[in-house]
Parts: structure tokens; sequence; C-alpha cells
């Protein structure tokens, strides 16, 4: 066996197993996108198509067809490296950063977690309490705000899109929605949907009718969303199954205070729901926090960004914005 064959045997053993291994990494991450996970597992049958006609022998390849085949199987081997960083890209970016200049709140009352005068964040050793300094909440659609705009303090997803697509309409965004003073009716709306709204100066939670309240904000010049109904004067009234640990992120009332609350590091769904409950939380939204869906970042009190999370999916088409 030349040098050049035994080179191509080690590489196609690699790369199958690499390609395995980013497979193995996408499922047990749950990156629910159905349309990748197929390409993930297509690309790895790909390679194990590949090194089994290697192993046969390319010289014992008699069809044209069969060697041809070959070829085309050996050539996808080359998008196996690009498809595992994509993977591990995402996976790196579930975990949440470190926030050195946050308050640490382990053994402090949660009736002292407030807002200051600036942007505040408080670490409990179970979440971040992030309170953006503003004066006005919006829902940004389209295309995806600057950290250059110093008025920004807060920049996080909002709404589910409904369908994974590099183009943008108000239609794909789940849920009924309002971004400066405009009301946009979604056909994608969900009975366990609840409305975060603002308008003139104040904030909302609705549950019980939240289209209403995002057409009265709309009306008023405001913002709002749908997300799934978290907790309400609370109690909690979501639930979700989830069988490995991740990072959270709610928009909530606190104290009477508008908030983002994140889970310092990965945890259960139920642990992350007994932090908001000891906290006291009132009312508050889920946030998907998922791979690619959790970039985020905010103004800190000294006039810098800190990058929470900060890999943004091209599909990805609206955000929550707090200005000063």
């Amino acid at each position: 066996m030349s040098l050049r064959q035994r080179l191509s045997g080690i590489w196609l053993i690699s790369m199958t197993l690499l390609a395995l291994f980013a497979f193995t990494v996408y499922f047990v991450a749950q990156m629910w996108l159905s349309l990748l996970q197929a390409l993930y597992l297509t690309l790895a049958v790909l390679q194990i198509a590949a090194l089994i006609l290697y192993l046969w022998g390319p010289e014992k390849l008699k069809s044209r067809i069969v060697r041809i085949l070959y070829r085309v199987l050996y050539a996808s081997s080359f998008a196996v490296i690009p498809a595992f960083a994509f993977i591990f890209m995402g996976l790196v970016s579930q975990y949440h950063v470190t926030i050195p200049d946050s308050i640490d709140a382990a053994s402090m009352p949660a009736a002292q977690i407030l807002p200051a005068d600036q942007t505040v964040v408080y670490n409990t050793g179970t979440v971040y309490v992030i309170f953006p300094e503003y004066s006005d909440i919006t829902l940004a659609c389209g295309k995806r705000p600057s950290k250059a705009d110093e008025t920004i303090t807060w920049c996080s997803g909002a709404a589910f899109q409904h369908d994974i697509s590099l183009g943008f309409t108000h239609e794909n965004i789940d849920g009924d929605h309002a971004a400066d003073g405009e009301f946009h009716e979604s056909p994608y709306n969900k009975d366990s949907f609840a409305a975060f709204v603002f308008s003139k100066g104040s904030f909302a939670f609705a549950f019980d009718d939240a289209s209403s309240a995002i057409r009265e904000a709309a009306e008023a010049g405001g913002s709002g969303f749908m997300q799934f109904g978290l907790i309400r004067d609370g109690e909690p009234v979501m639930n979700i199954n989830r069988p490995r640990a991740r990072c959270y992120r709610t928009l909530a009332e606190l104290n009477g205070n508008l908030c983002i609350i994140d889970s310092v590091n990965m945890l259960h769904f139920e642990a992350f729901m007994e932090e908001l409950q000891r906290l006291g939380v009132t009312n508050a939204l889920y946030m998907d926090m998922g791979a690619g869906w959790n970039y985020s970042w905010y103004r800190n009190a000294y006039n810098r960004v800190v990058t929470l999370f900060g890999l943004p999916v091209p599909w990805s088409h609206n955000w929550i914005v707090f200005r000063k």
C-alpha cells in the first residue's frame, strides 16, 4: 500500500470518527433544529460509507459509477471539519460567561435585590439578576441591534421564530407582537403564550388576553411580544421536561421591578424554577436559551459592552432592547 493510500485511510478514519462525534454532540446537547440534525446525520453516514469502500479497496472498484460514488463520498469528508467547528461553537455558546463585576448576593435577602441608577448585576450563586438601566424598551425586528449604539443597555433574543429562514418576515414570528407602535398579527399563537408589553414608560405582563394587551401597547406607540408564560402572580404556570442541564433565562418582575434573570451555570429547569420562587419573582416569561438563540449582551455601568452569549444565528430576527 502506497503512502498516499495510507494517508487517505487515516484521513477517512479520522473524519468518520469526527463526524460521529459531531452528531453525538448535537444530539446530546439537544440543539433541536431538525434540518441541521438531518444534515449532521447524513454527513456521518456518508463518512461511514466512504470508509467502508476504502476498506474494501478502491482498486477493487470495477464499476465506473461506484468509483465516482467513492470520489464523491471522499470529497464530502472535507465538510466534516467546518461542520464540527460549527457545532463546537454552538456547544460553547451554551455556557454562560462569568460576570466579574456582579454583586455577591448569595446571602443577601431577596428584598434587597433592587435596581440602581445604572445597570447593575447580582449573583445569587445560582442565577444572575440583571437590572438594565432603561427609559424605553422596544422589540427590534429584522436588523440585529448594533453594539455601537450606546443608548442600548440590554439586547437579547425575544420571541420564537416559527421556521428557520434567512429572510425576515413578521409572519414568521410566533405570537402577535408590536414594534415601535405597529401591531403585527401572527398565525402562530399558542394557548400557553403570555405577553410582555411596554408603553408610556411602563411595563406589564398579560396572561389572559395577550393579543389585546399587545394591540393596546401598539396603539399607545409601544412594543410587545409573546412568549411562554413562566410565573404568574408568584405561581409557576409552565412545566417543561429537560433531561439534561442547560442555561435558562427569564424576563421577570422582581420586587416590583423589571429584570432579566439568567442561570449562572448550566442547571436543571427545576433548580432554575426553585431559585426564581425563592427570590419571590412575581411574573415572568420564558426566554429561549438554545444554542445560537441565546445571543445576548448588555452595557455595564462603565459603558462597556459585556457579551454573555456572542454567537448569533442568521435565522434569528427579533430582539428585546432596553435603552437609556
